[in-house]
């Protein structure tokens, strides 16, 4: 089992030391006891880090990772795939936002470029006097 300092971690990881620092606070990461004052970490700790940075990268929140940490990767299967498939459905609904957005500023764009300079400007003109919402769409 190799033991490194909290910078040797973070380095290992990467991520700063202060980020190692915000996840013992968090309890995402455990605080190791103190020998002679300087705290050693483990492999598992490293281990523990890059599952953490991995969880992110795939959109978890820290809250949503800690849930993730307390599971078992043999005993809680039907629970972690109903969290991944729920954070699926959150990503896919962003996606759908995303790309409603995009159809709008290209729209914008386009009006933008084919209308009379005289005229104005579509994209600051829709900005301003924003389509009337509909309480029912919702």
């Amino acid at each position: 089992m190799s033991s490194m300092t909290i910078s040797q971690l973070a380095r290992a990881a990467g991520v700063g030391v202060e980020t190692v620092r915000y996840y013992q606070r968090r309890q995402l990461i455990a605080t190791p006891a103190t020998p002679g004052g300087i705290r050693r970490y483990s492999d598992a700790a490293l281990s523990r880090l890059r599952f953490i940075r991995r969880a992110q990268e795939l959109g978890f929140s820290l809250d949503e990772i800690a849930d993730l940490l307390g599971l078992d990767e043999h005993a809680d299967r039907a629970t972690a795939r109903t969290i991944a498939r729920e954070k699926l459905g959150q990503i896919e609904t962003r996606i759908a936002h995303l790309e409603a957005m995009r159809a709008a500023l290209r729209d914008l764009v386009s009006c933008c470029e084919h209308s009379a300079d005289a005229l104005p400007c579509p994209i600051l003109h829709a900005f301003a006097h924003p389509p009337a919402q509909n309480p029912d769409a919702d």
